[in-house]
């Protein structure tokens, strides 16, 4: 299940490092009944100490002065449903990002792309009030959109989230069920962009924040809009040669003064998700500070890499060969990474995005 890699130090990373199996028995199709219910294993990265505890006890690793760093972005019914004009197959069309409001252009992913050729139109809903062309194939699956529709801006947005779905990932082996739009979102959520949940603030609930604040235990912001490019696989060996999809991130200017004052103060800064940790490091200038920063990052974080302002990371448990584990891997090492996910395995913790948490301090 778990092969032992010796690496000797700086040896060069491989995809294959980071293969293991996953049983699908531990794919969390749920999330936890109660958010900070769900369990959290902690590794402690100076004496590589293992505790296993729930996300409630999170409190009890943090003083007061110390900071967490969360991302309120807010995902949006990505996933639509359209019939093939003429042919009326139907076709799942997912919507990536905005390319311009004004034309209504829409960069997005249709399956089956076999069917979707430039020219094609689609119609959404009972009345096909809303209508889309195919305008150009941009990857194997991609497609950029025209989306025609009689309204207003502000009308045709809200008729895009009229039609959408909340787009679990396809892993969730079961029918979308009503409280998903609940459930895939973070308490703190309220930036509207993501097409994927930033997993790892799924677990706060409203009185562990509460605890937190009581403790003296500061919280400070980013937005990060999650892409499906942070969960497209690695498909070269050499991660070197990985491209990572650009996202979009604001970094704050209160959000930078409270991570420059921690850092200055030497309490700890905690990333909140991969999402946040790519933000920061997007951020950075010299002496392991930030700047206010609104931009589009590919940073494509795997080992060796040294990280200049999250002191501790908390973070779900992640598929093989996937970009999160590789983030995590380079935070903690990758031997102890991977013996932190047999460990994993072996104590059933449950994975992925309705999975059980990771808190490495």
């Amino acid at each position: 299940m778990f092969k032992r890699v010796y690496l000797p130090p700086m040896a060069k990373m491989k995809l294959s490092h980071f293969a293991y199996k996953l049983p699908e028995s531990q794919i969390a199709q749920y999330p936890a009944d109660y958010r900070d219910d769900s369990r959290m294993m902690v590794v402690h990265r100076e004496t590589g100490n293992i505790e296993h505890k729930h996300f409630r006890d999170l409190v009890d690793y943090f003083n007061p002065g110390d900071l967490m760093v969360m991302n309120n972005t807010k995902v949006f019914p990505a996933r639509m449903w359209g019939n093939k004009e003429k042919t009326g197959a139907l076709i799942e069309v997912f919507l990536l990002r905005e390319l311009n409001a004004e034309s209504r252009l829409w960069d997005v992913l249709v399956d089956p792309a076999r069917k979707i050729r430039i020219g094609n139109k689609l119609y959404f809903g009972d009345d096909d009030s809303l209508v889309a062309e195919v305008i150009d194939n941009t990857t194997s699956r991609g497609r950029t959109l025209r989306f025609l529709f009689d309204g207003s801006y502000e009308e045709f947005r809200e008729k895009l989230k009229e039609m959408g779905e909340t787009p679990l990932p396809n892993y969730i082996k079961r029918p979308l069920e009503p409280e998903d739009s609940e459930r895939y979102q973070s308490i703190f959520a309220k930036v509207q962009g993501a097409v994927a949940a930033p997993v790892a603030s799924l677990h706060y609930s409203k009185h562990l924040l509460k605890r937190m604040e009581i403790k003296g235990v500061e919280t400070a912001e980013v937005t990060m809009h999650v892409g499906l490019g942070t969960f497209r696989l690695v498909e070269v060996e050499d991660l070197s040669k990985h491209k990572m999809e650009s996202e979009q991130f604001w970094l704050y200017p209160e959000t930078a003064e409270a991570i420059n004052r921690t850092k200055a103060n030497k309490n700890r800064v905690c990333a909140v998700g991969t999402s946040v940790i790519r933000s920061m490091e997007s951020s950075m200038i010299t002496d392991n500070r930030v700047k206010p920063t609104e931009a589009w990052t590919s940073k494509f974080l795997f080992p060796p890499y040294k990280f200049s302002i999250a002191d501790s990371l908390i973070t779900n448990f992640h598929g093989p060969q996937s970009t999160m584990l590789m983030l995590t891997s380079a935070f903690l090492g990758h031997e102890k990474t991977m013996e932190v996910y047999k460990t994993a395995v072996k104590e059933k913790y449950r994975f992925l995005c309705y999975g059980d948490a990771l808190l490495i301090i």
